[in-house]
């Protein structure tokens, strides 16, 4: 059951993430900043969902907040090698302060900033999808 909650997890965190991608680049190219506010939310929802993936593999709990994810991330960085080397609690956080609360929430538009997370978005999910859909 988990296996398959995970990769559902993966997909929609690709799929968020992809789309995050085409409406930014559509947003900046109509200068419409409630577009860009709202593709950097869906690039941040992709983070949650592979962030989640990834605690649900190791753990078989799923997060219900932020505050839970970010626990279950150090817990996992202490105990998970792999998952340490990565540092996914602190890239979790700052995906979080730049995309959810400084462009989402407070409206800062920095649009050279945002393509560097979106890049940095796609790191943390490949990073995860290679953690988790690894063959045992």
């Amino acid at each position: 059951m988990s296996e398959d909650v995970i990769k559902a997890l993966l997909s929609s965190a690709r799929e968020l993430y992809e789309r995050a991608l085409r409406e930014f680049e559509e947003a900046v190219a109509r200068n419409d900043v409630i577009g860009i506010r709202d593709s950097a939310e869906k690039a941040w929802n992709a983070v949650v969902q592979a962030i989640n993936a990834l605690i649900i593999y190791y753990t078989g709990v799923t997060p219900m907040s932020h505050f839970e994810r970010r626990r279950k991330l150090r817990e996992l960085e202490r105990s998970v090698r792999e998952v340490g080397e990565l540092g996914l609690a602190d890239r979790y956080m700052a995906r979080f302060g730049v995309l959810h609360g400084e462009t989402f929430y407070e409206g800062v538009i920095d649009v050279e900033q945002l393509r560097d997370e979106m890049v940095r978005v796609g790191r943390i999910i490949g990073d995860v999808e290679k953690l988790v859909l690894r063959s045992p």
